[in-house]
């Protein structure tokens, strides 16, 4: 994709907010990203024109296919990094979540695959303190919100 860092960050914001909570709408991104309604609405109109949400006004926000599968690379390329950054090179967490943050935007998808294949030869995925799993392609901790609503539901 390569879009703008903003515009992936939005793109990962409605994926994240997808996870926990089905129905996203454009005041739960201002609210997740600090931002004003209306710069939410402005980034929602690139995001639908490129074919990764669909919505309406006022209405829910969904991802289509195509914008999910790219929200999850942006989202599993920073968790790769930040995996790098605090097990192999033993950074701490909040320093490693910052840094990877800045790093994925200057990083390709052929050397993210290399950094995800060298991490599981050293260490069990499971042993992250990050929630990407690679070879499941599932977000360990969405998973456990996800598991949690329903158990309060039940």
């Amino acid at each position: 994709m390569r879009q703008s860092h903003s515009i992936e960050e939005y793109l990962k914001t409605i994926y994240v907010l997808e996870k926990e909570n089905q129905n996203v709408r454009v005041t739960d991104i201002a609210q997740k990203r600090a931002c004003s309604k209306p710069s939410v609405n402005r980034a929602l109109k690139v995001l639908d024109a490129q074919g990764f949400i669909q919505y309406e006004a006022y209405g829910k926000i969904n991802l289509t296919p195509r914008g999910k599968e790219e929200a999850e690379k942006i989202q599993k390329t920073w968790v790769v990094l930040k995996a790098f950054l605090m097990k192999v090179l033993e950074v701490p967490e909040e320093v490693a979540s910052q840094e990877a943050e800045s790093m994925k935007y200057a990083i390709s998808e052929e050397t993210v695959q290399k950094l995800e294949q060298y991490i599981e030869s050293i260490i069990d995925i499971e042993d992250l303190d990050c929630c990407y799993d690679g070879k499941r392609k599932k977000c360990r901790e969405c998973e456990r919100v996800k598991n949690r609503k329903k158990e309060r539901n039940q």
